[in-house]
């Protein structure tokens, strides 16, 4: 799957690399960072794309410092152009470079993405002293159902993992993460561009999650989750 990001086919499906989504994903990220008294010196994020989530943080904290990784040679070319005084980019692998260490590392809609994800959590753990995890939680009782929603993710977007909440927090967990504190996103009624069948499913989603968030995301999906943790 790596030759996914490696190679211009993610590209190809995905030609804004998901550029519009950023600045809804750098305000929950600053929501969490805050909320939590996170120092935010240095940050890091790990499968940074384009870019244009650290671009936004950089918004958000106004004294801080941002180093983006990328494998992807098409999304690192964008991003590089970019740079600025306080934001670079590398094309790298930062799991394989040694002593590298952030305030904050995050991985924003990465690891279902990452064939041995268990590795790859458990290898990032050291370079941040908190971790920021978006995880989007592809498993509920409707994409199970209709099963043509997993299925496209896997093909234009590459998910390979699938998670709901419970098994996205045990992951961390059994990685040696400590959960500070996590939130859903509304993933499916806030982003913009979305399909018709998810524009249909906006009023019934936000009826169930006003009654019970837990039950509205597991039973009709349509969320992601911010995780922060130690």
């Amino acid at each position: 799957m790596r030759d996914m990001y490696e190679s211009d086919s993610y590209l190809q499906n995905n030609p804004t690399w998901h550029e519009e989504d950023a600045p809804w994903k750098a305000a929950h990220i600053a929501r969490i960072l805050r909320k939590n008294n996170v120092p935010t010196r240095t940050l890091c994020e790990i499968g940074c794309g384009t870019g244009d989530v650290l671009l936004n943080l950089e918004k958000e904290f106004p004294d801080a410092r941002f180093s983006g990784f990328e494998i992807s040679p098409a999304a690192f070319d964008r991003a590089r152009q970019k740079e600025t005084e306080r934001t670079k980019f590398s094309l790298a692998d930062v799991t394989a470079e040694a002593g590298r260490s952030f305030d904050v590392a995050m991985a924003i809609d990465v690891f279902e993405h990452v064939e041995d994800y268990i590795s790859f959590l458990k290898k990032i753990r050291a370079i941040g002293t908190y971790k920021v995890f978006h995880i989007p939680l592809d498993l509920s009782v409707q994409s199970v159902l209709r099963s043509r929603p997993i299925l496209q993710l896997r093909a234009n977007v590459g998910h390979i993992h699938y998670f709901y909440k419970d098994t996205a927090l045990a992951a961390l967990s059994d990685c040696g993460y400590e959960i500070i504190d996590h939130h859903y996103t509304a993933s499916r009624l806030e982003l913009p561009n979305q399909a018709l069948s998810s524009k249909l499913m906006q009023l019934p989603r936000r009826m169930a999650y006003a009654v019970n968030r837990d039950f509205a995301v597991r039973v009709l999906g349509g969320y992601s989750l911010m995780v922060l943790a130690r």
